[in-house]
């Protein structure tokens, strides 16, 4: 083959040793305007999986680059004037320019062409004589440029200011500080690349950067106010610059990553943030991926086809990541006032790839004293002394919401069935909550239960109106009450424009073909163009509704209900006066917030009113609508300021499902950062919901101090006894109900 790079960095100079490998007779010529020496930036880390990949990929070359590693497996977190310590981690640092040099030097020995001094103007013509041209040119990317139509990029630009900073003190570990001055809070990551140097990034926000007049400074200015910043930590060593000037960081994503034989890798491709690894580590695996591709496909376009098809995957893995922590770093003041372990095991976790259980195993000291620290503070919240030696794990600490305490932190979380006649729970509600309850919830919630007939979702939907549902109610409350050690929460709600509506299983929110009723909703806005029209309600429908919610607040008492439930979220009927979307009122409970709030805060004030002072009370809120011109993170910070100021003791954080046209952003544990932030910036307990699936995800969130509760549904759909299978996983035992007295007798698998 005759292939062509444009750009010469650590991908290409890969890329171009590992195709001549394969076979001496490729033409591969690299084309780079700079000398390989006039490199940016001072060090490269690679993890020790990583380091794996390479040697398996071409040993000869990971060989001579593993002769200049420096190693670490230690972090250091510099926190509050303490410095805590985790272990385990497995790094090497690598100077950027010896990088080049091993990898230049393997170039021309096999062959490769390196042309520096090569400003190329025109992408096309190489294109049309080559059958494979690389765009390997980085974050301004020209080949990017050329083809944009065809690659579509999209550039998020981040608002944190940093800079790319060197020194002669040669850090032992993995270093963050986190220092204020007068102008605000600064980060750094510091590690060292090679005997006597270290890479030094210093990192703030856009509003303590502008404070300091970093704003209208040039390199020396930033050198010498970095210096004097950190005298201390640098311990008398000085700063070294490289065109060390303040940037932001810009997340880089494309539609495409190819077009003909035209091919992006690296950060032309992709970008992901500096503080959950190397851009270089992609940049080489993408080398990797490509060069293996193209050895299997004969055709061009193919094996373009499979590199992206095995790479994708990956590295948009990587950038949720990225996103999640670079978002950390963005909020950090945020964590400031938490207590240094769970900062720093904040810290460690920020990125979802690091969980309770994979640290356990890198540095099991490190989170036995989390889990001490956090068993401790949960015997002092709830007022329940620990009976045996030793830590439970997080999720199996007490915790008390007014007099209601809790004998471990997981939630059973709502979930609709859809097989109420008239409101009627029956048998399957039984079995359903039971069943869970026995496998070992802290707490269970019923499903959202409708406050009215005309309030229901599906003809299926159970109720909270009839004093036979009381009956039908307390029989299962009793069940829990008297064979587990659970309490159980009842949700009301009432569905709004989203009533009247076929079974899930059925057509999901689909209206019903016949036998409507009618409806109501803050505005006249049907969910779908073709369903049902809602009617706008008038002050007499608002007293209905409040006096239907207090009536079904005192029947949940009058049944037994530990805890109650609101819901103002999911476009139902509270939700559609909150959101900007489904509230266009003109009147005193529309436009701002706090007049879209007024309704729903009405039936909280009510309910609470007439709920027992000693029992806690919760609301389901939606943190975001994903849809423009909706509800945003800030603004449900905002209504959970609300809600705590009017006795709300918990907030059930949720998201979405306002308007059907709504475009989630689904991953792993994708809502708790809405729990986190509202937690830490609002001072109220929060529940966490949203493909929370593992054990290890629950004790994180929690041991991280993201959430008090984590709210689970289908892992107790595929498991009702899931908490009781995470236990024995964990080695730690629940109480058995009498039946089933003998499995005491077995021990958990330590």
């Amino acid at each position: 083959m005759r292939i062509v790079t444009i750009g010469g960095g650590p991908a290409a100079l890969y890329f171009g040793i590992l195709m001549k490998k394969a076979d001496s007779n490729h033409e591969v010529t690299i084309l780079e305007r700079n000398r390989l020496e006039d490199t940016f930036g001072f060090g490269v880390v690679f993890s020790d999986a990583t380091q794996n990949n390479l040697a398996a990929a071409d040993p000869d070359t990971y060989d001579a680059m593993a002769r200049h590693f420096a190693h670490w497996d230690n972090i250091d977190i510099h926190y509050r004037g303490q410095v805590i310590t985790s272990s385990g981690h497995g790094f090497s640092g690598i100077s950027r320019r010896k990088l080049l040099s091993v990898l230049g030097q393997h170039c021309e020995a096999l062959g490769v062409c390196v042309e520096v001094g090569k400003d190329v103007k025109d992408i096309e013509v190489y294109r049309q004589r080559s059958d494979l041209v690389v765009g390997a040119d980085g974050f301004n990317s020209t080949v990017r440029e050329r083809y944009n139509v065809n690659f579509q990029p999209n550039m998020d630009e981040r608002p944190n200011r940093f800079v790319w900073l060197g020194t002669t003190r040669p850090f032992p570990a993995f270093t963050f500080y986190f220092k204020r001055d007068t102008h605000g809070l600064w980060r750094v990551h510091a590690y060292q690349y090679e005997p006597g140097h270290s890479t030094f990034i210093v990192e703030a926000t856009e509003a303590t950067w502008r404070s300091a007049a970093m704003d209208r400074a040039n390199e020396d200015q930033t050198v010498a106010f970095c210096e004097a910043l950190f005298k201390e930590e640098l311990q008398g060593h000085r700063l070294l610059k490289n065109r060390s000037l303040w940037r932001t960081f810009t997340t880089i994503k494309n539609a495409k990553w190819s077009h003909n034989n035209v091919v992006l890798v690296g950060d032309a491709a992709h970008t992901a943030h500096f503080s959950v690894g190397s851009g270089t580590k992609l940049a080489i695996e993408d080398a990797i991926a490509l060069a293996g591709a193209l050895q299997r496909r004969r055709d061009v376009p193919d094996a373009l086809a499979d590199y992206e098809a095995e790479r994708r995957t990956a590295v948009e893995s990587l950038q949720r990541a990225a996103q999640v922590s670079l978002q950390w770093f963005e909020d950090t003041e945020r964590y400031m006032s938490l207590e240094p372990l769970q900062f720093a095991f904040n810290l460690l976790t920020r990125s979802l790839r690091i969980t309770h259980d994979n640290l356990k195993v890198r540095d099991p000291k490190f989170v036995e004293s989390i889990d001490e620290w956090y068993a401790t503070e949960a015997e002092k919240q709830s007022g329940v002394r620990r009976t045996a030696h030793g830590a439970r794990p997080p999720m199996f600490t007490p915790f008390k919401l007014r007099d209601l305490v809790l004998t471990n932190r997981v939630v059973v979380s709502p979930m609709c069935q859809y097989v109420a006649e008239d409101g009627m729970p029956n048998e399957w509600h039984l079995v359903h909550l039971g069943s869970r309850a026995v496998g070992g919830a802290g707490l269970v919630f019923t499903e959202m239960t409708d406050v009215s007939r005309e309030g229901r979702i599906s003809p299926g939907c159970t109720g909270m109106y009839s004093p036979a549902h009381v009956k039908g109610w307390k029989q299962i409350v009793d069940f829990v009450h008297m064979n587990t050690q659970a309490k159980i929460a009842m949700q009301l709600g009432h569905a709004g424009r989203k009533a009247s509506t076929q079974r899930m299983w059925d057509g999901m929110d689909e209206p019903l073909p016949d036998g409507n009723w009618p409806i109501i909703s803050a505005s006249p806005l049907p969910y779908f163009p073709y369903s049902q029209v809602p009617k706008e309600m008038t002050r007499a429908d608002m007293d209905e509704v409040k006096y239907d919610f207090v009536r079904a607040a005192q029947m949940s008492n009058d049944a037994g209900f530990d805890l109650l439930e609101l819901h103002f979220a999911h476009g139902y009927l509270l939700a559609s006066f909150i959101s900007p979307l489904t509230n266009q009122r003109s009147d005193a409970y529309g436009g701002s917030l706090e007049n879209r709030m007024r309704f729903p805060l009405e039936v909280f004030d009510a309910v609470r009113g007439a709920w027992p002072d000693h029992k806690p009370m919760s609301v389901r809120i939606s943190a975001v609508d994903w849809a423009p011109g909706g509800m945003e993170p800030a603004d449900s910070v905002e209504v959970a300021r609300l809600l705590k100021q009017h006795g709300c003791d918990i907030t059930d954080v949720s998201a979405g499902q306002t308007v059907a046209d709504a475009k989630p952003q689904y991953g792993r544990q994708f809502q708790t950062p809405f729990a986190d932030r509202i937690r830490h910036e609002v001072g109220i307990a929060t529940m966490a919901v949203g493909n929370i699936s593992s054990y290890q995800d629950v004790n994180t969130i929690l041991a991280a101090g993201r959430a008090d509760l984590c709210v689970l549904a289908r892992a107790h759909l595929w498991d009702p006894y899931w908490t009781r299978h995470a236990a024995y996983e964990q080695g730690y035992a629940l109480p058995w109900p009498d039946p089933y007295a003998t499995l005491n007798r077995y021990k958990p698998r330590l």
